[in-house]
């Protein structure tokens, strides 16, 4: 777990980027992950140095030549500000700078370096590359989980909503949906739009905890870091960002696309996965011709988080499981399009779950009100009662501080989830129930709770209108002598 300490570190050189004139989040963690990744060069050679020197042999991947030590992190740290700079904007060994060299370095460094052509480097001073470069250089990150805790710690700063409706998943929801999930020895897990890449680190990290022994198997380590996670991503930044996330995780291999996940160029993706994790896009909108063409036909929708489930539905293998966050709407939407994904899911397919979440949880990015969505590829039907969770509290206020409070009922709902023989004696006034399928495809495949559940109304007493006048009338009095009491007193 993170420290004090670290957290403190990080905090400094966010400051040190604010003061030196860099404040958009994005470009800040976008720069501190080329210089974490530029020190982590020169680590990987580090390593490669020792164990040549151990079996006396040559180093088997070359990240810096002889020519090319002044590019070295453990070279350049110690220069003076200026000539730092230098190294990094101009071209001074073998016609490349730190910055182009970093860019250049192909395989050897894994899956993050495949994505750096349209790197930019914008640190605009000398004095805040060298502030930058001596902080990060003093956060020890010497194993696995303390290097991913320092990264996710950076993302966390994100505070500010990105484009078309994207915005960073709060973590603890994301770690309630992989422990729903429970993640499988053999699964292939995507996420069609990756953004930081959360919901693949976070299935990780729950194997990693979880499941510790399955990293004694050769096999199963080789498809844990090259085939088992793959993430789609639109954005150069954020698949950049990605990248980064899954390696510091331990994760070196990781499959990464760059494309548009809705796109006509991308119909090969399809029957290939059998566990999606996604947040996708909720407020975007495209034309009909820039959708791939077998998406159109289970969804005849321009809305993403409509297309986005007849997307997933596309790329899960028969039998394969999606967990997936979508706005309130396509719960209860009254469109053609709403309810054809509705009527898809429910009656070609397997839902299983159905969880209402809080409008506050999204906050301070956006106040819109969400469910997530559990259901199975089957191809042939087979819902058969729905599972329904109200939460009303996921361990922080629902405000844009989101302060921690002890009310969560993240715990509960996993608990419930995996005890379902249970829920069937529930009643429909509790916090979660099962509704069967045949009640839901009478009321239009319609999946909001509230269309559901029962409320519970309190019964008030009220005194009897004559009561209330009286009572109205004796304040008057008290009033009107009030205020002759105060004109005496200013005779």
């Amino acid at each position: 777990m993170i420290t004090g300490d670290i957290k403190s570190q990080v905090d400094k050189i966010w400051d040190s980027f604010a003061t030196g004139g860099v404040s958009n989040p994005l470009t800040v963690i976008e720069q501190f992950t080329y210089l974490l990744f530029i020190r982590r060069l020169d680590e990987i050679q580090l390593l490669e140095e020792r164990k040549s020197a151990m079996i006396k042999k040559p180093i088997g991947n070359i990240i810096f030549t002889k020519e090319q030590s002044e590019l070295r992190w453990n070279s350049f740290k110690n220069k003076e500000p200026q000539a730092m700079f230098d190294l990094f904007t101009k071209q001074v060994v073998d016609d490349l700078s730190v910055f182009e060299h970093m860019k250049q370095v192909g395989d050897a460094s894994g899956v993050f370096a495949k994505y750096m052509s349209g790197a930019t480097f914008m640190i605009p001073t000398p004095r805040l590359l060298d502030q930058v470069v001596q902080l990060i250089d003093k956060i020890k990150m010497d194993d696995r989980d303390t290097k991913g805790d320092v990264y996710e710690y950076l993302l966390s700063k994100i505070s500010t909503a990105g484009r078309n409706g994207q915005f960073r998943t709060p973590r603890h929801i994301i770690k309630m949906i992989v422990d729903m999930v429970q993640p499988k020895k053999e699964d292939s897990i995507c996420d069609p739009s990756a953004g930081t890449a959360g919901f693949l680190v976070a299935a990780g990290e729950y194997i990693h905890e979880k499941h510790p022994d399955w990293f004694h198997n050769k096999a199963f380590r080789e498809h844990y870091n090259s085939n088992m996670f793959t993430g789609v991503e639109f954005d150069s930044t954020m698949l950049r960002i990605g990248a980064m996330n899954l390696q510091l995780h331990g994760i070196e291999n990781p499959i990464l696309i760059s494309k548009d996940a809705l796109s006509e160029s991308n119909g090969d993706l399809r029957d290939q996965f059998s566990l999606i994790l996604a947040n996708p896009p909720f407020k975007g909108s495209l034309d009909y011709d820039g959708v791939e063409t077998s998406i159109l036909k289970t969804v005849k929708s321009k809305k993403t988080e409509l297309l986005f489930l007849g997307l997933m539905l596309r790329m899960l293998k028969t039998g394969g499981r999606c967990a997936v966050i979508v706005p309130d709407g396509v719960l209860f939407g009254s469109s053609n399009a709403h309810k054809q994904i509705r009527k898809e899911i429910i009656e070609k397919h397997k839902l299983d779950a159905v969880i209402s979440m809080p409008s506050g949880v999204f906050k301070p990015y956006a106040g819109v009100s969400t469910a997530v969505l559990f259901f199975t590829k089957t191809g042939t039907a087979g819902t058969d009662n729905v599972w329904f969770y109200d939460m009303q509290s996921d361990g922080y206020s629902l405000n844009d501080q989101r302060t921690e409070t002890k009310e969560n009922d993240i715990p509960d709902i996993v608990n419930r989830y995996y005890n379902l023989t249970g829920e069937a004696k529930r009643k429909r006034k509790d916090k979660s129930f099962l509704v069967p399928v045949a009640e839901i495809i009478a009321n239009d495949w319609d999946l909001s709770i509230s269309r559901y559940k029962e409320v519970i109304y309190d019964e008030v007493f009220y005194a009897p209108p004559a009561t209330i006048i009286e009572e109205i009338k004796e304040l008057n009095r008290e009033r009107d002598a009030a205020l002759q009491t105060l004109e005496v007193l200013l005779k």
